[in-house]
């Protein structure tokens, strides 16, 4: 988190391309080791019954930054302080509060329970031994080593799957402002707020179905019908491009569904996997996911430049998201929050 704060906010400052290419690489490097990390953390505190939703708490920061940063942008965009444009103030602002929880975080947060002063004695007793027994009933089977993990079946798929629908996301979230723009012609500062709606209905989703899946106990439906909703919320904001108000409404379904996917298909990796083959393998899907995070974007500019509309670029994103739920229900069903295989 610090070192991302430090480079984003050097992203403000580049002069040249190749400066750019460089510090874009370095975030990318910097973000890498973060996510993996986290949703491991994650299984050293809850149980599998309860991380979906646990997940789904810790991802609604991505539709709320959106709802916030959507506004903000627009308002940065058109500010020159100190001699610098908006949209380096951007990168600048944004990167102070990654340093400050940063720091924050080596302090403040426990590293396992058994550590947590915080927690009457009871309580952390509870926790400990209801982890310790789910990690045993994890080692009754052969453990996965790392390599083994990264040749894996099921984690192939959720890394090919992931490609698909960080396609759709990062395309949705890089172009929404721009087509809307193209719709409705109206200000940034307008544009930034009614994109921020989408945001609002993917926040209400992503925490609903977080909740769903660990009551139902159910991993693979969950994820696979959000990625489809979002499919189906594409596809039909392409049919209805030429009236902004269903047009965004059906922006708001696509939103739900790729917002929605993610604590169910977060959850599904720690299902099969635990350990240092559970990071090692989350690290791979998040790796190969990303590369879908430049494709995505780059995809639907080169078809709206090419044609002159955004028509082929969104049809794009509905397709891969259609591929990436497919994938998911090509995982082979388990027992429900059973694992059956992990790395110690």
């Amino acid at each position: 988190m610090i070192s991302w704060g430090i480079v984003a906010i050097l992203m403000g400052f580049v002069q040249t391309k190749n400066q750019f290419y460089v510090l874009r690489f370095l975030l990318g490097l910097a973000e890498a080791g973060f996510f993996p990390g986290l949703i491991v953390y994650l299984s050293h505190w809850f149980r599998s019954e309860d991380r979906a939703k646990t997940i789904g708490m810790f991802l609604a920061a991505l539709p709320v930054s959106n709802i916030i940063g959507s506004p903000l942008s627009g308002l940065l965009l058109n500010v020159n302080w100190l001699g610098l444009h908006g949209w380096r103030w951007l990168f600048i602002i944004e990167g102070i509060p990654a340093i400050i929880f940063g720091v924050i975080t080596i302090f403040y947060l426990t590293d396992r329970p058994h550590q947590a002063a915080w927690l009457p004695e009871d309580e952390r007793e509870w926790l400990r031994r209801e982890l310790a027994q789910e990690h045993q009933a994890r080692r009754v089977t052969s453990p996965i080593r790392i390599l083994q993990a990264f040749r894996h079946r099921e984690v192939i798929i959720l890394a090919v799957a992931y490609f698909f629908i960080v396609s759709t996301h990062y395309g949705f979230t890089f172009w929404l402002p721009s087509i809307i723009k193209q719709q409705s012609g109206s200000s940034n500062l307008r544009v930034t707020l009614i994109s921020a709606i989408p945001y609002c209905v993917g926040l209400i989703a992503i925490l609903l179905v977080g909740w769903s899946s660990d009551r139902t106990k159910e991993r693979r439906w969950h994820t696979a019908l959000s990625i489809v909703t979002a499919s189906a919320g594409l596809l039909l904001a392409v049919i209805w491009r030429d009236r902004l108000a269903l047009s965004v409404a059906m922006f708001c379904i696509a939103a739900a569904g790729i917002y929605a996917y993610l604590p169910g298909f977060w959850s599904l990796p720690t299902s099969f996997l635990g350990g240092t083959a559970a990071a090692a393998s989350i690290g791979l899907i998040n790796s190969v996911g990303n590369l879908g995070g430049y494709a995505g974007p780059y995809v639907v500019g080169y078809l709206s430049t090419l044609t002159g509309s955004f028509l082929g670029g969104v049809l794009y994103l509905s397709l891969s998201a259609l591929v990436a739920a497919v994938l998911v229900l090509s995982i082979r069903a388990t027992q429900p929050d059973q694992p059956h295989l992990v790395e110690e």
